[in-house]
């Protein structure tokens, strides 16, 4: 991932932390207003209904599973969806530990000060991007120093 890519996708998860603590609809049941989909709703120009709607067309699953699914020959609106999120700089494990807030480097972050996150409670979730967007910037500014 570049620099670039790496700034536009922490950008991306504080936009999608602001607008979860701004009130924007969350389930983690509702693939549209979970987890990955309010990052969606960022990163792409699909409202949470359309995402929604894209993985009810695709297949049945979670995030993790429509991921561990996917054919970027298959042409089903859910693969469409996760190649656009692809190209944003995200991968595939990216996707399963939004889902379930478990990546081992994010939550080692030194601004998560409680543990366990729960991954289907808004306020952790917002935790965990912010951490993850902060985490990314870091590196960036790693990466840049140790040239």
């Amino acid at each position: 991932m570049t620099a670039n890519t790496s700034l536009t996708l922490a950008d991306a998860l504080k936009q999608t932390a602001a607008n979860m603590k701004a009130g924007a609809p969350y389930q983690w049941g509702h693939m549209g207003s979970c987890n990955c989909g309010n990052l969606a709703q960022v990163l792409t120009t699909y409202t949470m209904a359309e995402i929604h709607t894209f993985a009810i067309e695709s297949r049945e699953g979670d995030w993790s599973e429509q991921t561990a699914e996917y054919c970027p020959a298959s042409n089903l609106p859910m693969d469409k969806m996760i190649d656009i999120l692809i190209s944003k700089g995200l991968s595939f494990l990216d996707l399963k530990n939004l889902e379930y807030l478990r990546d081992a480097k994010i939550l080692s972050h030194s601004s998560i000060q409680h543990a366990p996150l729960h991954y289907n409670k808004r306020e952790d979730v917002i935790t965990y991007l912010l951490a993850w967007a902060d985490q990314l910037e870091q590196d960036v500014l790693l990466a840049e120093t140790s040239i």
